[in-house]
């Protein structure tokens, strides 16, 4: 049974830090694709990182690219989200995802990368929300 469990959302202020961290098991981590998606109400869900386990390769999407970072350490399977210089349209639930092998993409078009069609597994979402 595959599982992720987030952890580490909060409240912040304006021009905070937060980490996530996405704890993944019931599958094999290596070689595979892990992400982190948003949701902020009444929007639809987006994706902000996405990281290749096999060689670390990732992706964000541009309003957070300078702030965010994805990392990963895959002796704990566990992927994280550096969050910093939060921004108030940074609140949202923060989701992890899981998806089979690499996805492919080119450098000029990442997006299928980011593409909540691409994964197959999710976590139940961890609550940021930031404050002005």
């Amino acid at each position: 049974q595959v599982q992720l469990v987030e952890s580490g959302g909060g409240s912040v202020q304006a021009g905070g830090s937060l980490r996530l961290s996405c704890a993944a098991s019931g599958f094999t981590y290596s070689s595979n694709s892990m992400a982190w998606f948003r949701q902020a109400p009444g929007k639809a869900r987006e994706g902000v990182a996405s990281i290749y386990t096999g060689d670390g390769n990732t992706v964000y999407v541009d309003s957070v690219k300078g702030r965010f970072t994805i990392s990963q350490d895959n002796a704990k399977n566990t992927v994280y989200l550096q969050m910093n210089s939060l921004k108030p349209e940074d609140t949202a639930m923060y989701y992890c995802a899981a998806g089979h092998g690499a996805i492919l993409s080119s450098d000029f078009d990442p997006s299928p990368r980011l593409a909540e069609s691409n994964y197959n597994y999710w976590g139940q979402g961890t609550q940021v929300t930031v404050s002005s």
